[in-house]
């Protein structure tokens, strides 16, 4: 009876760590979104592993690369603080761990606001994947691909957003 009562122990203690893991790997992507929208670059960074496959090539037609975190914050800082505010909303996440390495699915609308005669706000939809690592007890994103799937809205303010920017 005893061995029964250690074996169930260790299997809601398993059950317990996973999902505190699975808590931890979200909270991640979901922190990248929050820091990006306040336009915290230095926590932006900290979401991300020293180089980081990113792949937005089924919007923006560029191929992929690796790049440092600084990297990706620096090209950020180029266009998204030109908006009065950017919205960026997660959804259906799904997560599989394995040892050091997670993987994390999720849907992602990102709503762009400036005021504009040719309309206010540029939305962008599409799904994300994410994979990320654990180092040292923190969890980092090495992977992010964007699979777009539409867009609507006033696209020009992309191009206003940077040249605002531009003139800072």
């Amino acid at each position: 009876m005893m061995q029964y009562f250690n074996i169930l122990f260790f299997l809601l203690l398993s059950i317990a760590t996973n999902a505190q893991q699975m808590e931890q790997i979200q909270n991640v992507v979901t922190d990248l979104f929050i820091a990006t929208d306040e336009n915290n670059w230095i926590a932006v960074e900290k979401c991300f592993a020293e180089k980081v496959f990113l792949d937005y090539s089924s919007m923006s037609g560029q191929p992929a690369a690796t790049l440092t975190p600084k990297d990706i914050t620096t090209a950020w800082k180029g266009v998204l603080p030109g908006f009065t505010s950017t919205h960026h909303q997660i959804g259906n996440l799904r997560s599989t761990v394995d040892a050091n390495k997670a993987k994390v699915f999720c849907y992602g609308t990102a709503t762009h606001f400036l005021e504009d005669e040719g309309g206010n706000v540029w939305t962008v939809v599409g799904t994300y994947d994410f994979h990320l690592q654990k180092q040292a007890e923190q969890w980092q994103i090495n992977r992010m691909t964007f699979h777009f799937k539409y867009q609507d809205g006033n696209a020009q303010l992309v191009q206003k957003a940077i040249a605002k920017q531009l003139t800072k």
